[in-house]
């Protein structure tokens, strides 16, 4: 099912961009969220003083207390790659509430989406335990004894791809049935206001979603950081 109207996507035709609107409209809302994240991070920052207020003091408590957990999880060796696990928790939870604005889309419900950002934590985990060990990092993969390589190589092959498979599939399968769902009752009772009380638990649903996608990357993370065995 296809939202009646996607209004940057009307935006685009004016700009003969209709391929764009109508063909990839994911890529069109992602890079609005990429203005969106600009637009408040230069709105907080110069609300920066003595007495720090307003946006700053909302961004100050998302972003330390984000900050505070990941370095629970991972250790103070994980700090080093906390602006990734919180640009993933930014992009996701504002690209989920997307969709819950009348003529907005969420690009989390496209799993082209969702999969390239699994691709990019897929790549990071293991570029991390590479750093960490070297090729040490190998033995992860070999199991506790050398003779069990040719059976434990296969096998954890396959179960470092399905954790790009579960990162993807879970937030795409999510935020799709919930924007479906809200077109769907905004379209059989919206004019009732029927669909208001939704709005907060699939607000609720957002930041849920986002949560546990940068928790799966932060506990792959310090998988990785840890010593190989």
């Amino acid at each position: 099912m296809e939202h009646p109207y996607l209004f940057l996507s009307k935006l685009a035709e004016l700009f003969h961009a209709d391929r764009l609107g109508h063909e990839w409209p994911h890529v069109l809302y992602s890079w609005a969220i990429i203005v969106i994240l600009v637009v408040l991070g230069r709105l907080a920052t110069r609300q920066v003083g003595m007495i720090p207020r307003g946006l700053y003091n909302l961004f100050e408590l998302v972003i330390g207390g984000l900050e505070e957990f990941m370095v629970t999880v991972t250790g103070e060796k994980g700090r080093t790659y906390f602006p990734l696990i919180c640009t993933l928790f930014l992009y996701i939870f504002i690209g989920n509430l997307l969709g819950l604005v009348p003529g907005m889309l969420s690009p989390t419900a496209n799993l082209n989406t969702t999969l390239s950002m699994a691709l990019i934590v897929f790549v990071t985990f293991q570029a991390v335990g590479i750093k960490e060990h070297g090729f040490g990092y190998i033995k992860h993969f070999m199991g506790p004894v050398w003779w069990l390589a040719p059976l434990m190589i296969p096998i954890e092959l396959i179960a470092h791809l399905a954790r790009v498979m579960s990162l993807s599939f879970r937030l795409f399968g999510n935020i799709m049935a919930e924007d479906m769902l809200m077109i769907v009752v905004m379209m059989l009772a919206g004019k009732f206001f029927a669909p208001f009380p939704l709005f907060f638990l699939f607000m609720f649903n957002a930041f849920v979603q986002a949560f546990i996608f940068t928790m799966l990357t932060m506990m792959y993370i310090a998988g990785s950081l840890e010593e190989a065995h």
